[in-house]
């Protein structure tokens, strides 16, 4: 089998590659042993350093406080042949020319622990390593030597072999415990990692069982209140807004559907019966009919092509300057004959695109005109924001329908029966635009009336 070719500008090793391949638990357990074995280890390494400074200082100053003691006897007169010491250690006492004058039982009497050169130097409490196997002493020795008068030199050793003994034996320890610590503390890490990776699995599976058509499928959300609990809080929550925005698609088609069927009908009935009798048909009346609901499949396609793309834009097209004052103003003319009048309008400026602004408010004045009996007032006010107001002396909307006349395809009873009515989607084109321009909208009761009123940020 050939072999996958190089990704360009990529170049993986391959220890790099099988790391990556292998499992988070894995992983994480590798790394968290590599990091206590490197800790375990510097500590091992640090203990056995200090213990062994530590028990040399302590052999180094017990053989200095002998040597020092015997000093202070030979100074005064008090010393004897053989030196007593109780605990062991090896003194000899030599005069100005070297020789040896006074020594512990069982100590050399022809030879120096310690040569000339050494012994003339100031040790400060610290000894000095020799081997004691010249004077038939197993292991090394720790050797002081301290000046006493009249050019006397105290020498004291003690054997360092049980202390060497100890330090082996403590390196053994750590040797054969450390590795036991680590495996131990790998296999914990992995128990530990793979309780804490189990809500992520359960996620998983809940993640493998979800489909299209389990629209209320939820992810299991863990007890604990950690990064888990939120990611699933957050994954659940993008579930619901999925689901909702997959029944609004799946109402905003049945509900097109149910739409275009009707004018659709309506057009196929008017030419079958052009067709199926011609003799006795006004060609004219046909084609105004069919004209007339082609118009209004057009306005339909408009009104659902407007809302596609401030679905997908959820922003205005154009961010410029908008003077609302001559908006308002300019729209309202295009209404001679419908006894929509202009109120007071102060000045305001808004950022956004004039266009979808304009369709705003035609579409609040082309649903104030068609339920109006007299009159609509058009006003535009300057407060913290621009204020467009839309009343309309008709029989208005309850207060428990004022919120669902903004979803798509919503009409009342009324305004189902209006030869002129819309498909529904005007106010909530007027909606989704407001939104996208960081605005807001709703209705009020104008007694009689209905006001709907257009809250945009001044610029």
């Amino acid at each position: 089998m050939a072999a996958d070719p190089p990704v360009p500008g990529r170049r993986v090793t391959a220890p790099l590659a099988w790391w990556r391949r292998r499992s988070l638990r894995l992983r994480l357990t590798l790394t968290a042993s590599a990091a206590l074995g490197v800790a375990v280890a510097l500590a091992a390494g640090l203990l056995v350093l200090v213990l062994g400074r530590a028990l040399i200082s302590s052999t180094d100053d017990v053989a200095y406080q002998r040597a020092r003691d015997v000093a202070t006897l030979a100074d005064v007169g008090r010393l004897y042949d053989p030196i007593n010491v109780p605990d062991g250690t090896i003194v000899q006492v030599l005069d100005a020319r070297g020789r040896i004058t006074h020594v512990t039982p069982g100590a050399d009497r022809l030879v120096p622990l310690l040569p000339g050169r050494s012994r003339g130097a100031p040790s400060g409490g610290r000894g000095t390593f020799v081997d004691g196997g010249p004077y038939g002493i197993p292991g090394p020795l720790r050797v002081v030597a301290v000046q006493a008068d009249q050019g006397r030199t105290v020498i004291a050793a003690r054997s360092f072999k049980d202390v060497s003994d100890s330090i082996t034996t403590t390196i053994h320890m750590l040797l054969v415990g450390t590795p036991l610590l680590l495996l131990l503390l790998a296999v914990a890490s992995w128990m530990i990692i793979g309780r804490t990776l189990r809500p992520i699995a359960a996620l998983r599976r809940g993640a493998e069982e979800v489909s299209g058509t389990a629209r209320t499928r939820r992810l299991p959300v863990p007890e604990a209140r950690d990064e888990v609990h939120d990611l699933a809080t957050t994954l659940n929550a993008m579930l619901a807004r999925l689901e909702a925005a997959d029944t609004s698609q799946r109402a905003l088609v049945s509900d097109a559907a149910h739409e275009l069927r009707s004018p659709l009908a309506s057009i196929r009935l008017q030419l079958e019966v052009a067709l199926g009798h011609p003799e006795g048909q006004d060609w004219r009346e046909t084609a105004e009919g069919v004209l007339e609901d082609t118009l209004r499949l057009s306005r339909l396609a408009e009104g659902l092509l407007t809302l596609a793309r401030l679905d997908e834009r959820r922003r205005p097209h154009r961010a410029e300057p908008v003077d609302l004052g001559d908006l308002v103003a300019s729209t309202a003319e295009r209404y001679d004959g419908a006894q929509v009048v202009v109120g007071a309008v102060e000045p305001a400026v808004v950022r956004g695109d004039a266009m979808d602004l304009g369709r705003v408010v035609v579409n609040l004045l082309d649903n104030a005109v068609r339920h109006a009996r007299s009159r609509v007032t058009v006003e535009l006010r300057r407060r913290d924001r621009a204020m467009v107001v839309v009343t309309d002396d008709g029989p208005g909307v309850p207060e428990a329908d004022r919120e669902r006349v903004f979803h798509r395809f919503t009409r009342l009873d009324d305004a189902r029966s209006s030869d002129e009515g819309g498909a529904g989607l005007g106010l909530a084109i007027v909606r989704e635009t407001v939104l996208a321009h960081g605005g807001s909208v709703h209705l009020e009761d104008a007694g009689p009336g209905l006001r709907a009123v257009v809250l945009l940020p001044l610029a």
